[in-house]
């Protein structure tokens, strides 16, 4: 026969779990400086007008 398990303390273990991986991907998304704000939106923007100025005329 297998072991007795808590169950609150098994869901508890799972949430916490899981609080944790949001808030490592919420660090990542959010914790980040001005500077990095900045050189990613100049990226993008670069991009973007790169990607605009290979478009053939005529077609959108």
């Amino acid at each position: 026969m297998g072991d007795v398990v808590n169950l609150n303390r098994f869901r508890k273990t799972r949430d916490k779990a899981e609080r944790a991986k949001e808030a490592e991907a919420n660090r990542a998304r959010f914790g980040r400086t001005k500077a990095e704000k900045e050189r990613d939106r100049k990226e993008a923007e670069r991009r973007a007008q790169t990607l605009d100025g290979h478009k053939l005329d005529g077609q959108d």
